[in-house]
């Protein structure tokens, strides 16, 4: 009698060989993902769980090559020979794919740039708002969010920017010369607060600045700070409107 072309004992020994290495790599998966996971959480690396999928991939492929030959009768190394020139045909149709794991793979492990950061990249700046294995989403103060591929972040020039700078609203004036500073600044500041309201972010100061002169005037620059979510260009356009009839105005 034969079973799948097998003898009943020879039958009965690769299956029996065969549950015992599920077993086994079921129960090394289940405290090796319990260390790791521990380890990840400890760590603080966004979108850790990718590195539990790994291992338990890894885990498996031995279990795999374990089995391959005692009980399907398949050399391991022809099947990893077979597996290698698959991949690279896979890889070199995926090159983009790659590069931004790769990619990913680094700004986790180096904590390059983490959600919550305020950045600026090639122009665009904003708050990390998620970093995945492919890609960064930075989103800007208008609410627009950019998708920046991994491989770009990791090849561009990055600035991390400080609360004051995130969340600063600037606006250039020219004041008339002969005026009282000290009474020039107390007015923006009262005039910007009353008309930017609850949109100004209470924990930093506005301020004013004067930077230098010009032919008939003072160059000044007006700083107030906003709230998450609050455009720029709103609050610019609330606070030129309510400085247009100041008479120390150039």
């Amino acid at each position: 009698m034969t079973i799948l072309g097998l003898g009943v004992a020879e039958f009965v020994s690769r299956a029996v060989l065969l549950v015992a290495v599920l077993l086994a790599v079921i129960v090394a998966q289940r405290l090796v993902v319990r260390a790791l996971t521990s380890a990840l959480d400890a760590s603080r690396v966004p979108s850790a769980s990718i590195f539990i999928y790994i291992v338990r991939g890894l885990l498996w492929f031995v279990a795999l090559l374990c089995v391959l030959q005692p009980v399907f009768g398949v050399s391991p190394t022809g099947f990893v020979a077979a597996l290698g020139v698959g991949s690279l045909v896979i890889s070199l149709g995926m090159q983009a794919t790659v590069a931004n794991i790769v990619a990913g793979l680094g700004l986790m492990l180096g904590h390059v740039v983490q959600p919550g950061d305020q950045v600026s990249v090639g122009g665009y700046a904003g708050k990390v708002v998620d970093v995945t294995w492919r890609h960064t989403i930075v989103r800007g103060r208008d609410g627009s969010e950019q998708v920046i591929p991994n491989s770009v972040l990791n090849t561009t020039a990055l600035t991390r920017s400080t609360d004051w700078n995130a969340t600063d609203c600037s606006v250039r004036l020219p004041v008339r010369r002969g005026v009282s500073l000290e009474g020039v600044s107390d007015d923006v500041i009262r005039r910007g607060v009353m008309a930017l309201g609850r949109d100004l972010d209470a924990s930093i100061a506005p301020s004013v600045s004067f930077e230098g002169f010009a032919e008939s005037s003072i160059a000044a620059t007006a700083h107030f700070h906003l709230l998450e979510g609050v455009s720029p260009a709103s609050a610019r356009d609330r606070i030129v409107k309510a400085l247009t009839h100041c008479d120390w105005l150039a």
